[in-house]
């Protein structure tokens, strides 16, 4: 039990209210709204679940999944390993193409993402309690479910990075904009200090 409060506090367990953050939102419409809805739809499919269900489940797995993103950005080093990921890593597929999201192979992708962003398996398993006290959902199932809501979260953010714009630093971070998502996710948590140092990292980076 005592292992399991501090997870929590790291992770800082998510309520319905803390999916409306402006930060949220903006990630989680993009995931939501994927291929016209179809990705969730196909989530809901596989797991045996109706829309609604595999909707909140979204809603609640993907804030610590965007809190672990960011936390990592401002890393050292952290910025640049997340730009060359979402350069390279070919995510989008898994919003543009929801049958993707079905296999092994987006398995095996979601939960290197995981150990990427959230760091243990411990965590991993905290965030799926906490969203299943949320949902009513399974804890179990919502394990299975989080590693491809991961590489959902990657997939949205990837097409957000190659977006006209999106690496144009140096703006506030309501803004939005890749590093306005990350900085919004920061901001919730940690007062906006460290969006501050996301964006200036990324000027940096870019040369801006």
């Amino acid at each position: 039990m005592r292992a399991s409060r501090t997870v929590a506090h790291r992770i800082q367990p998510q309520s319905d209210k803390s999916v409306e953050l402006v930060g949220n939102m903006d990630l989680l419409s993009m995931v939501l709204n994927a291929a016209g809805g179809d990705a969730v739809r196909k989530i809901a499919q596989n797991f045996g679940l109706d829309e609604n269900q595999a909707s909140s489940a979204v809603s609640n797995l993907l804030p610590a999944l965007g809190q672990g993103l960011a936390r990592n950005a401002a890393s050292p080093g952290g910025l640049e390993s997340l730009m060359g990921a979402l350069s390279a890593g070919g995510h989008d597929r898994y919003v543009d193409n929801p049958e993707t999201l079905v296999g092994e192979g987006t398995v095996q992708d979601g939960n290197g993402i995981l150990g990427h962003i959230l760091g243990s398996k411990d965590v991993s398993r905290q965030v799926a309690r906490n969203a299943a006290a949320q949902t009513g959902i399974g804890e179990d199932l919502l394990k299975k479910m989080l590693p491809v809501v991961a590489a959902m979260a990657m997939g949205a953010l990837s097409k957000q990075h190659s977006s006209p714009g999106a690496q144009a630093v140096g703006s506030d971070p309501a803004a939005g904009g890749l590093m306005g998502i990350l900085g919004q996710f920061l901001d919730a948590g940690q007062g906006g200090s460290m969006a501050g140092n996301i964006l200036g990292m990324a000027s940096k980076l870019f040369g801006k």
